[in-house]
């Protein structure tokens, strides 16, 4: 761009040329614009945070519990902050119960959505907010992507449905219908999968070819209720760093702590929630019992580049992954 500019030089303008190209270069004003001329040494750094809490059956002592979380996150300078999934209430799929399927709330009559659409424009803060979505006759198990202005900028409903003993997700929610979702914050285009998505690797990359430059992963997981020494909090751990480092992006993943009762059955929620870095390593974690927050810092162009130098995207190749559209691995789904 300098030897273009330079008078002197063999390249130079005319001298028109030269004064509209150097007004319209003094007019640019943001960092946005300046990296449509040069790349080299433009840093776009975002803090993101992932919270830990646990969680009662009061609605408006979970809610003010984790503004309390966001609040101090905000305070450590992050943009963008993660709470972890259904965090309304206890994890209520440990047992399949009519009665909570009225849970359930269209997007606009939910109180942790409109309340924590003012935290985020008072903040400045991007939210991923998990719900339990009535939509029609049906319900879903979804996250409402609040910008930072606090603006809803689309949903998101999980794809992936577990059901186990003490996870009977199916009997509460459809499989989404949204497909994977990435959205342009404010601060970064964010994909976003919920809890049981995260240990599929279709979902990771699935999103990080829609553009997205960092993968999070709200969570509702611990012990299995009928036998508590199963403990998966490393391989959960692994999973996702395993994400991180095929895709070359950050993973951040928000899990509750503490044991929740519901008749003879429990759960003791393990926490371990965790920032991972671009290589899959291990920036920041909580431990398996505190409530806390968690923050770390990425410049996404630099990012950006290393994903590039790779070449895990270029090398890829679609024609070849046709078992990937079929259950058993031969017969294409329908």
């Amino acid at each position: 761009m300098q030897r273009i500019l330079d008078r002197n030089s063999p390249f130079s303008l005319s001298n028109r040329c030269f004064s509209t190209m150097m007004a319209a270069f003094n007019r640019m004003q943001t960092f946005a614009d300046l990296h449509r001329f040069e790349r080299i040494g433009y840093v776009r750094k975002v803090t993101v945070a992932a919270t830990q809490m646990p969680c009662g059956w009061d609605v408006a002592d979970n809610i003010a519990r984790a503004e309390k979380l966001v609040r101090q996150a905000a305070a450590e300078g992050a943009n963008i902050i993660l709470l972890q999934e259904l965090f309304e209430r206890v994890y209520f799929c440990q047992y399949q119960r009519e009665a909570f399927r009225a849970f359930a709330t269209p997007i606009d009559e939910n109180p942790a959505v409109a309340h924590f659409q003012t935290i985020a424009q008072e903040l400045n803060v991007v939210l991923p907010i998990s719900i339990f979505e009535r939509a029609g006759q049906v319900s879903f198990n979804t996250v409402v992507m609040i910008d930072a202005n606090g603006d809803i900028l689309g949903i998101y409903r999980k794809t992936h449905i577990p059901d186990g003993p003490g996870y009977c997700e199916k009997f509460y929610f459809s499989p989404g219908d949204t497909g994977f979702k990435v959205w342009q914050t404010q601060f970064g285009r964010i994909g976003v999968g919920i809890c049981w998505d995260q240990w599929f690797p279709e979902t990771a990359r699935a999103m990080a070819l829609m553009g997205a430059e960092m993968l999070l992963y709200p969570t509702a997981i611990g012990s299995e209720p009928y036998n508590d020494a199963i403990d998966s909090s490393g391989h959960w751990q692994r999973t996702q760093q395993g994400h991180a480092a095929a895709n070359v992006m950050p993973v951040i993943a928000s899990n509750r702590v503490g044991r929740e009762e519901i008749e003879d059955s429990h759960i003791t929620f393990y926490g371990s929630s965790f920032i991972a870095d671009a290589t899959g390593a291990m920036v920041k974690t909580l431990d398996k019992t505190e409530t806390g927050v968690i923050c770390a810092s990425f410049d996404l162009e630099a990012l950006d580049q290393l994903r590039q130098e790779w070449g895990l995207f270029r090398d890829r190749r679609p024609s070849e992954y046709s078992p990937l559209l079929t259950k058993d691995g031969v017969h294409q789904s329908r």
